[in-house]
């Protein structure tokens, strides 16, 4: 299978049967092979059976359909792990993303990129509730992450397989895939891509989820920087709060042995005690994290490092059991 397309649903009803013309007219001018991957997240209203409809009739859609609203990271996980594609492009359903814009990514991935992220440079969306929330949180995961994109929320993104395949997504951490990709060293770039006014139904997001978006971000910058070696980052506030603790109970001894002032009512005993105990809770947090994280990997068999090829012959290949690859 040449592509995957990926395309959360939830409530969508009067754009499905648009957005499939659409899709299947710039898709059916394509030579390549192709699935259309539809995940229904828990719709209540007529989203599925307008999707079964569709599938009688096409053997390239695929319907997964959840038992409830899991959300929208749930459903882009449920395609990818659907998906066969060598490329996997996502989408949104509410038609705002422009099924003709596939083969302008398309050829950014030809070009030997592994991520292709679309830039909704004329966003046809209220100013004030989603783009200036969306252009500050841009800017703060450009910053806080490495990876400098102008439109993280774009859906409309274009994926090499093995990308996808090696993320594991959950909580809301989809707009973040460029992010968690970097780990895996690869390559990404962006395309302007044109995006239309919301023609039916309503937004599922608002300004209410930026304060979801700063705790992920701070799940991300963990996860980027500190996931497999967490006695770093716990540790080392550990050591300072355990310093920091040590020289205000070192003061307060010379205080009371070498003036002989009384210490008992001052607030900075009960700081030092806080600040002492506090490190060392933060040290034993970073060793029980180092526990989970070599349990996590070794018990899983799971790596801690990506390769983009490999080339073995077959005689020199005895750590591959044998396989050749060359991707």
């Amino acid at each position: 299978m040449d592509l995957s397309v990926v395309i959360p649903i939830y409530n969508e009803e009067a754009s499905i049967e648009p957005l499939y013309a659409q899709l299947k007219e710039t898709l059916g001018s394509l030579d390549l092979s192709y699935e259309i991957i539809a995940v229904d997240d828990g719709s209540t209203d007529r989203s599925f059976a307008i999707l079964r409809d569709l599938y009688a009739q096409d053997r390239h859609l695929k319907v997964v359909r959840f038992r409830r609203n899991f959300g929208q990271t749930a459903a882009f996980a449920a395609g990818f792990d659907h998906s066969q594609g060598e490329v996997v492009i996502t989408m949104d359903s509410d038609l705002q993303n422009d099924p003709a814009d596939i083969p302008l990514l398309l050829e950014k991935i030809n070009e030997g990129f592994d991520m292709v992220s679309g830039w909704r440079v004329n966003r046809q969306d209220p100013f004030l509730t989603r783009r200036l929330p969306s252009v500050i949180a841009n800017w703060l995961i450009s910053r806080v992450t490495g990876v400098h994109l102008h439109d993280y929320g774009c859906s409309l993104k274009a994926y090499r397989s093995e990308v996808v395949k090696g993320v594991h997504l959950y909580g809301e951490l989809h707009r973040f895939i460029p992010a968690l990709s970097s780990w895996m060293g690869v390559s990404v770039t962006e395309i302007p891509v044109r995006h239309h006014a919301r023609r039916s139904g309503r937004s599922k997001y608002g300004i209410s989820r930026t304060a979801r978006v700063i705790l992920d971000l701070i799940t991300v910058r963990f996860l980027l920087s500190y996931s497999t070696r967490p006695i770093q980052i716990f540790g080392g506030l550990g050591l300072l709060s355990l310093a920091l603790g040590t020289v205000l109970g070192g003061y307060l001894s010379f205080v009371k042995l070498a003036l002989g002032q009384d210490i008992g009512t001052r607030p900075l005993l009960l700081l030092a005690i806080l600040l002492t105990v506090l490190g060392v809770q933060l040290i034993t947090m970073g060793l029980l994290g180092e526990l989970v994280v070599r349990t996590y990997y070794e018990a899983q068999g799971k790596r801690i490092y990506a390769v983009r090829e490999l080339l073995a012959r077959e005689e020199d290949a005895g750590s591959t059991s044998g396989k050749n690859v060359a991707n």
